[in-house]
């Protein structure tokens, strides 16, 4: 069954910002979808199983951007 999380992202300013994010989060283990909305810094990944905090936090920060404490 496939889990949906949102978190959201700080620092993204472009197009480019977007397919970075999109890009280190899609090599998680398991993630099936993500979307990133630009405009709110709002990220929504779709995964086979729950990921950890510290899994997402790794890809934002490789892309060279801070994920936001909820």
């Amino acid at each position: 069954m496939a889990v949906t999380s949102t978190y959201t992202v700080k620092g993204m300013t472009c197009s480019h910002c977007v397919q970075s994010v999109t890009s280190e989060i899609s090599a998680l283990p398991g993630v099936a979808e993500v979307q990133v909305d630009l405009a709110s810094g709002g990220v929504t990944v779709t995964s086979e199983a729950p990921l950890t905090d510290d899994a997402v936090r790794g890809a934002v920060d490789e892309a060279g951007y801070e994920l936001v404490d909820a």
